[in-house]
């Protein structure tokens, strides 16, 4: 299989892809645990809230939410602007990438995260509150590392599923390795060669990502 000297492009575009990521990763992360503690919360309207946009998200195809909330959100940013005089304003792709895939994967985190405090014990937060921890010293030492070690594997195979899903950022101008790969497999009239090369991309990046998920796994005592 020959790259014809796009090798050094997909391997920019793959970096590109794997920093994308890594930062919708977080994204998601921090998403999920907001929307997860508004789930479990006493107060009615931020358990709608959280409950509506884990309905809505989990309901729509991540395409069609890649579209509507990429050219939504650059339709309603230059109408604001517009309104306040600032004229035009062009949304980065790779910054429109991060935020998308956090905001959609947040809503998966959401479950992950529910999930597995709901299976840290209760008397443990009701323990720590009896000794005169605040609710933020009980949640940072005793639910939220118990919580984490819980959430581990559905947190890396949201992981593998969201890597994957950074190949949509390609339909809105970001020149990650899917994009660099049609466009080079275009215009050498080699579609296959090139999409069998990102292909190859991708499964290393799970595959990397397999092995380190296993180590964490391992190293919280989750395997027997």
């Amino acid at each position: 299989m020959s790259l014809h000297g796009y090798g050094p492009h997909l391997l920019s575009g793959a970096w590109l892809t794997v920093e994308l990521g890594l930062l919708s990763l977080l994204v998601a992360a921090l998403i999920g645990m907001f929307s997860a503690l508004a789930k479990l919360s006493s107060i009615t309207l931020l358990r709608f809230a959280a409950q509506f946009y884990t309905t809505l998200i989990r309901g729509i195809p991540d395409l069609v939410l890649m579209l509507i909330i990429f050219y939504g959100g650059q339709i309603a940013l230059n109408q604001a602007s517009e309104a306040l005089g600032w004229g035009y304003i062009n949304i980065n792709p790779f910054i429109a990438g991060v935020l998308t895939l956090g905001f959609i994967y947040g809503a998966y985190m959401t479950e992950t995260f529910r999930g597995a405090i709901m299976a840290v014990p209760r008397g443990q937060m009701e323990a720590a509150f009896s000794i005169g921890m605040s609710q933020k010293l009980a949640f940072r030492r005793i639910l939220f590392p118990q919580m984490m070690r819980h959430a581990l594997p559905g947190f890396g195979n949201n992981w593998l599923v969201m890597i994957k899903a950074t190949s949509l950022v390609s339909i809105i101008g970001l020149e990650d390795v899917v994009r660099i790969g049609d466009m080079a497999g275009k215009s050498l009239h080699q579609p296959f060669d090139f999409f069998l090369a990102v292909a190859l991309v991708f499964l290393a990046l799970t595959t990397v990502s397999v092995i380190l998920l296993r180590w964490a796994e391992a190293h919280y005592g989750l395997e027997a």
